[in-house]
């Protein structure tokens, strides 16, 4: 099973570019910017990473961060992900970056986008991982700070493929950004949010983010099992959620494996994904594996994920058709 996985043409789409800084890139940029780190060794770093809570992972995320300063170090940060990717046979990802948390800070919204644009490009030539930016804005900063991010994406318009809602969900629901998310359609952006897992008002917010909003997918979502009605909602639009099973254990009190597998069974487009794996430890690989030994899934379960993830991607019908049919294709070879 493990070498079915690991031969499966994989598609990643909520994944946070920043979250997967690992310990050996953040040293390696701090010595290029000149910064002193709080920690002596990527052991040491290893072993900060405790979490209980999403704001308990939050506050060590940003603090990270900071690292990052120029178009290199974006460059730098994109490459080793998309390296990693390919490694795992991932044939096609959806990244979400996060401008504010480095505008924020000085950082110019070129710099980032500049450096992560030339990867992706880079990896497409290189590595052959196509890949499309996701542009979320900070759910815990006013929603007059995502609005001005909005109008400063607007230049780099051609290389964003949507906007998404990350960060502290606490206090900020979804309408809080239903004016941003109506100008980001009317834009042309396609649209997704997180409605993370077992939050406060979680239901709501999914109703909100459905509803009100009206996005194209959710992040997350899989507390949506507790109203069924948006259950069928979701299935009638054809909408996908984007899981994370490891992430889910750390921030919650497990995997929440079971919910996935009922969302399969109801055939809803549940996808999975790594979330922040440098933080967390497992990319999309590693999370297909732990899915897969805690709920003895099949090798066409695995597949059905990964079809899930292809047809619901923001790509043009004949590119999703593509790999959908090198899905087949290898599932056919294997079987």
């Amino acid at each position: 099973m493990r070498e079915f996985i690991a031969g499966l043409p994989k598609c990643e789409l909520h994944l946070h570019i920043e979250g997967t800084l690992e310990p050996e890139l953040k040293f390696e940029l701090a010595g290029r910017n000149g910064l002193k780190l709080p920690y002596s060794s990527v052991a040491e770093i290893r072993a900060a990473y405790t979490f209980d809570s999403l704001s308990s992972f939050l506050k060590i995320y940003y603090e990270g961060m900071r690292v990052l300063r120029t178009e290199p170090d974006f460059y730098d940060l994109a490459m080793a992900y998309l390296r990693r990717a390919a490694a795992q046979n991932v044939r096609y990802a959806e990244i979400f970056f996060d401008p504010q948390a480095h505008t924020s800070r000085g950082v110019p919204f070129d710099v980032v986008i500049r450096g992560l644009r030339r990867a992706l490009m880079d990896a497409q030539a290189q590595l052959g991982v196509r890949a499309q930016l996701i542009m979320c804005f900070l759910r815990d900063f006013q929603a007059e700070y995502a609005m001005a991010t909005l109008l400063e994406s607007l230049p780099y318009r051609e290389w964003i493929a949507g906007v998404g809602l990350d960060s502290d969900e606490r206090g900020n629901p979804p309408v809080k950004f239903a004016t941003v998310y109506a100008r980001a359609r009317q834009e042309g952006y396609l649209l997704t949010m997180h409605c993370d897992v077992d939050q406060d008002d979680a239901i709501e917010h999914i109703r909100q983010a459905v509803e009100d909003i009206g996005v194209d997918r959710i992040d997350h979502g899989v507390n949506i099992l507790e109203d069924q009605r948006l259950v069928d909602l979701v299935l009638a639009r054809g909408m996908g959620l984007t899981c994370c099973p490891i992430s889910n254990g750390y921030v919650t009190d497990s995997m929440k494996a079971e919910g996935i597998r009922k969302l399969l069974d109801l055939g809803v487009r549940v996808t999975i994904n790594s979330d922040d794996p440098a933080y967390f430890d497992g990319y999309v690989l590693e999370n297909l594996e732990a899915l897969q030994h805690a709920l003895q899934l099949t090798e066409a379960e695995l597949a059905q994920l990964e079809r899930n993830a292809f047809e619901i991607t923001w790509l043009p019908r004949h590119l999703k058709d593509a790999y959908l049919a090198e899905l087949d294709a290898y599932v056919t070879g294997k079987g």
